[in-house]
This record gives structure tokens, sequence and C-alpha cells, in this order.
């Protein structure tokens, strides 16, 4: 009798990539639940230093992690511009030897400038690669790699639109934003109890809920804005600032204001707030909308950005969805007022969020990367 003989199962393997801001990171994390149902191996390429590798260790449980050397990608006229070549060519090799030895079925990039030198090994191994551009202009890495890439997905519609006129290999598709499932199941009270505040709705409370979020590092001018403002504040609103590590005035102790470095269950401060102010940073501007939630937007200026986050905030402008304050135009008076008008009009910015359709594009994008993994 002759004995049928089983094939093993080919394991399904695949590489992300990403970094230089948390932006590129956190939503490799939202992806990472269907992942895991999808594939029996995931790591991780990063720079040797840069945020990506300690968001991984401390929130990607069983994903390892490489690192190559990378080098940042300036626009302006820079004599560190001459190393780039060098130190690029550099990363790409550490990444193709890395890729060989990991044999992924499909790479996935989040964008910035550890992200390019990975795609690029991988389109010279025949390796897949799938990009997603979280913001509304697609950033330099990005634009770097799309020649490289088989499918391209983008959070915004407008973006997908100007990248099908380049005329690109890559399909282009629009998907919205790889969102944490955890932001939906926030618990307001849990924030009422841990910081002492009375609960809003009792005879003796009238105030409302203020969440200021000022971005993983902190913004240094809404920090300012909101204390020089803040016995004004407080007449409303009961506060939670979180204002960046390091960014803490602990010359300011007043009921009602409490100031937090970071937070690691962000959405217990969603679901307490009844208004919000966050920088416009795609993750965060996403999140927020998702979850119709009233916010005024204060982009990064462009002295201090490539401009995506105005481009971004300009977007929530067209459909009303919430309100915006540029950073030049920020002081105490005009914040105050804006934060008052956010609350009083808060029933039309929750009814003009239904209008972005579809933000959550988490199934969708884990959809793509696992056809695509097959071809």
């Amino acid at each position: 009798m002759v004995m049928a003989v089983t094939q093993p199962i080919k394991q399904r393997t695949i590489v992300l990539t990403g970094g230089g801001t948390a932006g590129h990171v956190m939503p490799h994390l939202a992806l990472l639940p269907q992942l895991n149902k999808d594939f029996d191996k995931i790591f991780y390429i990063g720079s040797h230093e840069g945020i990506e590798k300690k968001i991984i260790a401390e929130r990607a449980s069983g994903v390892k992690y490489y690192s190559i050397s990378t080098v940042k990608l300036r626009r302006s006229v820079d004599l560190r511009n001459l190393t780039i070549p060098f130190k690029l060519f550099r990363g790409i090799g550490q990444a193709k030897n890395i890729l060989k030895n990991l044999k992924p079925d499909v790479v996935f990039s989040k964008g910035g400038f550890v992200a390019y030198p990975v795609v690029k090994a991988a389109a010279k191994l025949k390796i897949p690669v799938i990009a997603h551009e979280s913001d509304m202009t697609v950033g330099l890495a990005n634009r770097l790699s799309a020649k490289y890439c088989k499918v391209i997905c983008t959070t915004f519609a407008k973006t997908a639109s100007e990248l099908q006129r380049r005329n690109l290999k890559a399909q282009i598709i629009h998907t919205g934003s790889p969102i944490r499932e955890q932001i939906f199941g926030g618990i307001a009270i849990k924030i009422e109890r841990r910081h002492g505040f009375k609960k809003v709705g009792s005879e003796s409370v009238s105030k409302r809920n203020l969440l200021v979020i000022g971005g993983s590092l902190g913004a240094a001018k809404i920090n300012q804005t909101v204390r020089a403002a803040l016995t004004e504040l407080l007449n409303n609103y009961n506060i939670v600032h979180i204002c960046g590590k390091g960014k803490k005035d602990e010359s300011i102790n007043k009921d009602g204001y409490v100031q937090l470095e970071f937070v690691g269950d962000i959405e217990h401060y969603f679901a307490w707030a009844d208004v919000a102010v966050s920088r416009a940073g795609s993750n965060a501007l996403c999140e927020l909308l998702v979850l119709k939630k009233p916010t005024l937007f204060i982009p990064l200026s462009k002295a201090q950005s490539r401009g995506d986050q105005i481009d971004n905030a300009n977007e929530v402008l067209l459909t009303g969805a919430s309100d915006v304050l540029f950073e030049e135009n920020l002081d105490a008076g005009i914040f105050l007022k804006k934060i008052n008008e956010l609350y009083e009009n808060k029933d039309k910015y929750i009814k003009n969020a239904g209008k972005w359709g579809e933000l959550n594009g988490t199934a969708k994008i884990a959809r793509i990367i696992k056809q695509i993994s097959y071809r």
C-alpha cells in the first residue's frame, strides 16, 4: 500500500515597515489583530533608534523587529543631502539581506524615510508591496516608493484621484484609514473617577468636558495658549490636557484641570470629552471624526512641517465636520471663542462628520494585503 505524502502547509509571512513619527507606526497596530489571523509570522523593519522601535517593542507582542541604516530625506538644500546616496545604498542592501532571510509573501509600508529602502529592496526581490498614504498630500517617501508598489491605499478620496492622474502601474484604492478597534470601547465614567471629576449631568455640575491633545511630543504653542486661557476655560469646562513628555507645568494646581504627559487608554478620554482640541495628523483626525467628536484642529504650521496637516485640516473645513484654527492665528482670546462656538454648535459638527462616509479602512486594507500576498 502506497502512503500519500502530505505536503507541509506554507506559513504566511508579512513584513511591516514605516517610521520616523508615531503616525507612520500606529496604523500597523490597528491592523495587527486582523493580520494575526491571516499571517503566521509578522516582522517589522525600522530604523536603529527611531520611535517605531519603541512602539513595536511596547505594543506589538510577537512581532520581531529588524533595523536598518536610514537617512532623512530632506527637501531643502542642505549639505547633508550629499551623503544620502551612500546611506540609502547601505540601507537598501541591509533591507535586501533581511528580506532574503525572512522570505515574506508581502510587504506593507506606512511611509516615512525608513520605508523607502525596504520598499525598493522588496521590489528588487519581486516581493509585492502595498503602501498606505494617510495624508491628503502624498509624503516624499511614498512618492519615491510609488513606482515599486502593487497597490497604494489612501485615507482620502482626493489623494487617490491625485495618484491616479500620475498613471502609475500600481492599483490605487481609496480605503480610509486603519482605525484601532479599542477606540470604540471607551468608558467615560472611568475618567470621571480617575481624576475626581464630578459626574456631568448631576444637579450641581453643569461643566462640559474638554480634551486637549498636543500630539505624542506635545505642542508648545497649544500648551501655552491653554494655560493662558485657563481661568476663563475653567468657568465652563473640566479639562484634561495631554501636553507631552516633560511639558507639564507643575506650578498650576487648579480644580478641574488635569495635566498628563501621555495616556495609554485614549479611548476612555475620547468617550469622556464633549469637545476636543487636536493637531491635524491623519491618525488623530480620523479617530476623532469616526467617533463624531466635535474637534478644534490646530495643524502644524509650514514652518514646522511640509504642510500635510494644513491640507488635512482644510479638507475638514470643506465638510464642516469640525473647526480649524491655524497656528499663526492662535492666541488665548481666539482659542476661548473657538472652543465655546465648538460646544454651542456640536450637534452640527456631529451631523456633518457623517458626510465623510466610511473612514474606518481597517478591514478593507487587511483584505487587500491578504489578497496580494497570494499573488
